[in-house]
């Protein structure tokens, strides 16, 4: 699509697509749970991002979409953009995105960005991906991007959400990147999935901080605890989660980073609804 306002037909009217603005197609949509979907959409032939970056998406619903910030879970060598989004009744966005289907229209801007890419990373030997609920999204694009394998010797992706069932998307898709032609030489020993739960009973249960304070993620991990000298840190998940871990991460002595200074950890801001 050129720059020019196009147009796309909506479920009830035509739309006009502003400039800046992608039109794409909606190729699959998969439901977990009441609260948690991932959908693909087409990728425009123009869209460069790099793999952790987010995207401000919207529907065609109105004279004046709704915009919000969505990860791409997809690696950015990937033929087509994905996602994983909460379901929020009263969202603005979320409330109409959770019902699209195969053949629908999503609204896409142009220009990605965010923090949670690996030149905003000084070089370690173990990067921590710390995520909880679909802040697992920009790390599903890291872990499969060969460029976090040549950066980092070992990759723990460390995922907590209140209930077992909501550990699916991650579950499935590390057990497909161990697999990947492109990756799973390079993931498999070295790519580490970790797992918590805060509301049921698990094998690891529990908030990420108070695991990592305990000292229970090393010992379950067999590594040593976190250290500036060989240790990096992404971070993704709610408000308060991120204000927690980046205080946990500050007390291990690591030092929080952004793309034009790189340092041990990142922070990422972006939230849907």
């Amino acid at each position: 699509m050129s720059d020019a306002a196009a147009i796309v037909q909506g479920k009830e009217s035509e739309f006009a697509v502003p400039t800046g603005v992608f039109a794409e197609t909606v190729t699959s949509v998969e439901h977990y749970t009441d609260r948690l979907f991932k959908f693909r959409i087409t990728r425009p032939a123009s869209f460069r991002f790099r793999s952790g970056e987010f995207v401000m998406i919207g529907l065609p619903n109105a004279e004046k979409p709704v915009y919000r910030a969505y990860s791409i879970a997809s690696p950015s060598w990937d033929e087509e953009i994905e996602f994983f989004s909460i379901k929020v009744q009263d969202g603005p966005l979320t409330e109409h995105l959770q019902k699209i289907q195969v053949g629908d229209t999503i609204l896409m801007r142009k220009k990605p960005t965010g923090t949670l890419v690996n030149d905003a990373l000084l070089p370690g030997k173990r990067v921590y991906m710390f995520s909880t609920g679909t802040g697992i999204a920009p790390f599903a694009s890291l872990i499969r991007d060969p460029e976090t394998y040549e950066k980092f010797d070992e990759v723990i992706l460390t995922h907590t959400c209140r209930e077992v069932c909501e550990l699916k998307y991650g579950q499935e898709l590390v057990a497909e990147i161990l697999n990947d032609p492109l990756v799973g030489e390079m993931a498999n020993g070295r790519l580490r999935h970790y797992c918590s739960v805060t509301r049921e009973d698990y094998e690891f249960k529990g908030r990420i901080t108070d695991l990592m304070e305990s000292g229970k993620l090393f010992s379950d991990l067999g590594v040593p605890p976190i250290n500036p000298e060989e240790d990096r840190g992404m971070i993704c998940g709610s408000m308060a989660m991120l204000n927690d871990t980046k205080e946990t991460l500050e007390g291990f002595g690591l030092v929080e980073g952004a793309n034009n200074k790189p340092a041990t950890f990142v922070v990422e801001r972006a939230f849907v609804d």
